[in-house]
């Protein structure tokens, strides 16, 4: 299954939702197509929506590792929301939990881009 993407703006937040497999290809270069493509419209605040991703490779966690640095050099914040029981294990394995804030409510998340103290849930 191929990544497909659907961006949204909820209270000022770029909320782009994804869904499938996000591995080397056309799946990363959509991602980094679409992050670039939102920072250029001026959005600092993104928020992916990682719910209905089942599978992420190597080359998605380093294409989600330089849209964090992107959208932070460019000034903004990049938080990750709703990780499947398997990204989220990865994401530990990996130690990339400690570097995103990860948030499980889309609520909190949007609300957490105006209050960075918030604490991640």
């Amino acid at each position: 299954m191929d990544l497909k993407m659907r961006t949204r703006e909820v209270k000022g937040v770029m909320l782009i939702d994804l869904t499938g497999r996000l591995t080397m290809g056309e799946a990363c270069a959509g991602i980094r197509d679409e992050i670039r493509d939102a920072l250029g419209q001026g959005s600092r605040k993104i928020l992916l929506n990682l719910g209905g991703v089942s599978y992420i490779d190597s080359a998605g966690l380093g294409e989600l590792t330089a849209a964090y640095t992107s959208v932070k050099n460019r000034e903004g914040q990049l938080k990750l929301l709703n990780l499947t029981k398997r990204v989220h294990d990865l994401m530990q394995i990996t130690k990339l939990y400690t570097v995103f804030d990860v948030y499980d409510d889309e609520n909190k998340a949007v609300a957490a881009f105006e209050s960075p103290a918030m604490a991640a849930s």
